[in-house]
């Protein structure tokens, strides 16, 4: 990238003269925090400094505890780039990259459950929780037909509310739930998956040169294996490097 071009696209992406990252440490796949107080940790922190190097800016990061959070802090412009599942609702107000990670979306539920099969959970009286605004509850909120959705803020705390009032399935992110489950033996996980999970770059819609690099920056990102480094070296080795768009 030229400096010319740097420069420009520095304008548009980070117009405020440093790169405001939305980190997400809901999703542990994604993003950790650093228990020493350091910069955020994980695949999106990474692509985020390696983006503002490229563009030859500083960077800030603005953390949330849950992608639903991430989304409605867009709306009022807290960010300039986010890391983030896409959904048709969350692309009416960002453009997204393809996904550079695909992640596997699993429901779990009392270990005496009768619910044994991904279709199994949407029957009537079946009530799930999920973390509002997450991938999965704006998917889950298409796909249900029977199931009634019970929201909480973050998926710690829909996990909380799984147990605490004995609902009778909690969804989210395989190795958050799969990690819940095996701390909590009375549960466990039902087979297979409800949703594959796309997780992928975004930017306020209108950036049209900012989301054009964006695109290309992903696809060098995933194709020279800097996606999978960056998850082996933050422990998320079993996560998917998403496919060539």
């Amino acid at each position: 990238m030229t400096d010319a071009s740097s420069s420009h696209l520095a304008a548009e992406l980070a117009p405020k003269g440093r790169l405001r990252a939305a980190i997400n440490f809901g999703n542990s796949v994604l993003a950790q925090q650093d228990p020493a107080g350091g910069p955020p940790r994980g695949v999106s922190a990474e692509l985020a400094r390696e983006l503002a190097r490229r563009l030859g800016v500083g960077i800030d990061y603005v953390t949330f505890d849950a992608a639903g959070k991430v989304v409605e802090a867009g709306k009022t412009g807290l960010w300039d780039i986010a890391f983030l599942a896409v959904d048709p609702v969350r692309a009416a107000g960002i453009d997204f990259t393809a996904p550079y990670v695909v992640i596997e979306g699993v429901y779990v539920v009392p270990k005496d459950s009768k619910l044994d099969t991904v279709a199994d959970v949407d029957r009537d009286g079946v009530r799930v929780a999920v973390a509002q605004g997450s991938a999965y509850d704006l998917y889950l909120t298409r796909a249900l037909k029977h199931a009634t959705l019970v929201r909480q803020p973050s998926g710690p705390e829909a996990l909380d509310m799984f147990v605490r009032d004995r609902l009778e399935a909690a969804a989210g992110v395989r190795q958050p739930i799969a990690a819940f489950a095996q701390a909590h033996p009375d549960t466990r996980l039902i087979p297979g998956r409800f949703m594959a999970i796309e997780q992928a770059m975004g930017t306020v819609k209108g950036r049209e040169a900012g989301i054009a690099y964006l695109r290309s920056f992903i696809e060098e990102m995933k194709a020279s294996g800097f996606v999978a480094r960056a998850l082996e070296a933050s422990g998320q080795g079993d996560a998917s490097v998403a496919p060539p768009a």
